[in-house]
């Protein structure tokens, strides 16, 4: 059901609750920007005295007020796009559902859409699809990860980030750089430290270092505390912080996709 509408038995009702704009955008380039919608909303059927007011505040959400006289073919890529975004928007609709909408824009013109996204989630549901899973991590609170057609994962960014597990330990040490690595490389599981750049500290202050490791074969749990008795057992050493690096949801995908096709691998040699 969509906004207490049955898909099948009511589809054109639920079909009034959706605004949707496609990944390209299917405009009218001969029309100017209030022209365009108001057309779009006779078409979508917005009751005559509603469509003015409708279309000013779908211009105004979409922020294309200030091209609303402009020739839909004189705009920009990103103007377009929010000319389509106010299209989706025209009918007031509950629900939006949005095909890459920052496809082919410049950085700018991607904050800017970003931004217009953000206000409208306060009074929307606005359903992003997406592969750029940045996008994603900066405009939306929770996500769905589709692979194939299949459900692999629901909730909200930190719940779908907390099935990735962690991929290092963030490891800061205070003390001689060099014996901290060291100290670090000789615990049991850990492949790889790697030094991030610091600053040099101040005259008659102890060094401050922290160092990327990657480990194989063990927990997180369990090389973290591999490493604090490393580091603390040290002469000179001392453990500042020990944390895992945050996991971005492109890692997160990478694994999640990765275990369903090994399992259908392992189905497929099993029958």
């Amino acid at each position: 059901k969509i906004a207490g509408f049955d898909v099948a038995e009511a589809s054109d009702e639920a079909r009034r609750r959706v605004g949707y704009m496609p990944e390209a955008v299917p405009l009218y380039p001969e029309m100017r920007v209030l022209e365009y919608l108001k057309f779009r909303a006779e078409l979508k059927q917005v009751a005559r005295r509603d469509r003015p007011r409708f279309v000013d505040e779908a211009m105004e959400k979409a922020r294309v007020t200030d091209v609303a006289n402009v020739t839909i073919g004189n705009l920009s890529k990103g103007y377009r796009q929010r000319v389509g975004l106010a299209d989706a928007l025209v009918a007031k609709p509950p629900l939006l559902i949005l095909d890459e909408p920052t496809a082919g824009l410049d950085p700018n013109q991607i904050r800017e859409v970003r931004d217009v996204l953000r206000d409208l989630g306060e009074e929307h549901t606005v359903l992003l699809s997406t592969h750029i899973l940045s996008e994603v991590e900066a405009t939306c609170s929770r996500a769905i990860v589709i692979d194939r057609g299949r459900l692999i994962a629901q909730g909200t960014l930190e719940e779908i980030r907390a099935k990735g597990a962690p991929s290092m330990l963030l490891v800061t040490v205070r003390g001689d750089a060099a014996a901290a690595r060291r100290a670090l490389e000789r615990v049991t599981g850990v492949s790889k430290v790697t030094a991030r750049s610091a600053a040099a500290p101040p005259a008659g202050e102890a060094q401050v270092q922290t160092f990327e490791v990657k480990w194989k074969g063990a927990t997180a749990t369990e090389l973290a505390e591999h490493i604090a008795r490393a580091v603390v057992g040290a002469d000179g050493l001392g453990l500042v912080e020990l944390r895992p690096a945050a996991t971005s949801l492109e890692e997160v995908f990478a694994r999640l996709t990765g275990e369903v096709e090994a399992a259908e691998t392992e189905e497929e040699a099993a029958s």
